[in-house]
């Protein structure tokens, strides 16, 4: 096994995802593209590829770029519906990180002529609950 491959697939979301104290304040937005995501699905196996995109406003914590896109790797082996991994990154990130706001969106590539994003958005999913 590669190290890049070790690495991905003995990243743990508790021991490895980085969040660093905020130093500012003010309200700011940062958008993190990640166009790579990939996994595969739970029924076919065939994989599934992705870009997701995360913005946030930051409270008391960022994340480490790093990390999060060696959390985004380690998706790639698992069987996962679309919905289900969007539901996992976004809660485990907003859970973490405790941001003022936050969304992600995922644009997933199209396959067996059907093209699904999804989105999540902080402050639609705070007024829901």
């Amino acid at each position: 096994m590669r190290y890049g491959e070790e690495t991905i697939s003995n990243f743990d979301i508790d021991r490895d995802l980085e969040i660093w104290p905020n130093k500012y304040s003010k309200n700011y937005k940062i958008k993190i593209i990640l166009p790579e995501f990939s996994c595969l699905c739970p029924r076919s196996g065939y994989p599934d590829y992705a870009v997701f995109t995360l913005e946030y406003i930051p409270d008391m914590w960022v994340v480490e770029l790093k990390a999060i896109k060696l959390y985004i790797n380690s998706f790639r082996q698992r069987y996962i519906s679309h919905e289900e991994s969007v539901n996992e990154v976004f809660d485990t990130l907003y859970q973490k990180l405790q941001p003022r706001w936050m969304k992600l969106t995922a644009d997933f590539n199209p396959r067996g002529n059907v093209h699904t994003i999804i989105e999540i958005d902080s402050e639609r999913f705070e007024k829901e609950i």
